[in-house]
């Protein structure tokens, strides 16, 4: 398998002088998938976990609603100049064929669809109903996650280069943490972890995010029916639309004590006076 890290020369410049040394850096590779033999996609992104972002982005764009709907998942030959396989391009063998051409994938930014379709497109193609409102959360336990999901940020620790997301209980509690240096990827290799687990819907789950919350983060978050997605920094406004339609509790600068609950907030239990409910 590829490594996750790798090292570069680098001249270090400081008022202490000038030091050439290694410096760790994130790995980022293609990963290129293909649906019974046939291309689909190619993402940027940190080698490890590629099943479950496989079957993360599958899910995603509604084409899986299961696990049982994978029959086998391979890695295809290629090979680098030294002549290793570099394990980057995954064949994926369906139980039921579906059509590619033509394919839009929603999670793309630069897709060029307007707000208002945008949403119709991810509520109507959502895998689950709406995550419950009955689901609720202490405040207290969400400012422990940011702090909770560093520490298990390996590679982040070494390289300070990659995005992470992981899946926490009510009370806390990590099941699973991701690291790549894509959001999204990140977000599809949990969300994958998920549905190979038969975590899905994730209607008990929290969503924790070390980056922005984009609009293609809600939709994933909606589409596995999990209740909350909070992000260490801001939500966008297409975001914050998508969530409030959804049902989603959104929150953003989750940081230190303090958080922006932008929608559903009535699954934060502790009352902050002068919120809106």
């Amino acid at each position: 398998m590829s490594r996750v890290t790798t090292r570069r020369k680098t001249l270090r410049i400081s008022p202490a002088g000038h030091i050439r040394r290694p410096d760790t850096l994130a790995v980022e590779e293609p990963l290129e998938l293909r649906i019974d033999g046939e291309p689909l996609t190619v993402t940027m992104r940190t080698p490890g976990n590629d099943i479950d972002l496989a079957y993360g982005f599958l899910f995603g764009e509604n084409l899986i609603g299961s696990v049982d709907d994978i029959v086998s998942a391979r890695y295809c030959a290629g090979t680098d100049a030294e002549g290793h396989n570099t394990y980057n391009t995954l064949d994926i063998h369906l139980r039921t064929p579906v059509p590619l051409p033509g394919r839009r994938f929603i999670t793309n930014s630069a897709c060029g669809l307007c707000g208002r379709t945008a949403l119709d497109d991810v509520l109507s193609r959502a895998g689950f109903p709406a995550a419950a409102h009955d689901f609720t959360i202490e405040s207290a336990t969400l400012i422990e996650l940011p702090d909770k999901l560093r520490s298990r940020q390996s590679a982040f620790t070494t390289t300070g280069g990659l995005h992470a997301a992981g899946l926490f209980t009510a009370d806390g509690t990590a099941l699973v943490v991701r690291e790549d240096v894509g959001r999204h990827n990140a977000v599809d290799k949990v969300i994958g972890w998920a549905l190979r687990e038969n975590r899905l819907p994730a209607a008990d789950l929290v969503l924790m995010v070390s980056s922005r919350a984009s609009f293609e983060l809600v939709q994933k978050a909606v589409t596995a029916a999990i209740p909350i997605l909070a992000a260490v920094s801001a939500p966008s406004s297409l975001a914050v639309d998508l969530a409030a339609e959804a049902g989603l509790t959104l929150i953003g600068f989750l940081r230190g004590e303090t958080m922006n609950v932008y929608t559903a907030t009535e699954r934060i239990t502790t009352e902050i006076p002068g919120a809106p409910r």
